[in-house]
């Protein structure tokens, strides 16, 4: 089996490493112009952080469970 038995750890290690990656770059660098009148100058800050936590988390705990 690719990866071993822990591809699901290392599913979710990707998936919230990445959401975390993306939510706090969101934050920190906004998009300098707009594509259409509908995008946000900048992210939602509330949102971005708890999703940025949540995607944290999710990585956190997979990595410490493939210890």
């Amino acid at each position: 089996m690719f990866l071993g038995e822990d591809l699901l750890a290392w599913i979710v290690i990707a998936l919230g490493g990445a959401m975390f990656a993306g939510n706090v770059a969101a934050l920190v660098r906004p998009p300098k112009n707009r594509r259409d009148a509908n995008d946000l100058a900048k992210a939602p800050v509330v949102r971005s952080v708890v999703m940025a936590t949540i995607g944290a988390i999710a990585a956190l705990w997979a990595f410490v469970s493939l210890l």
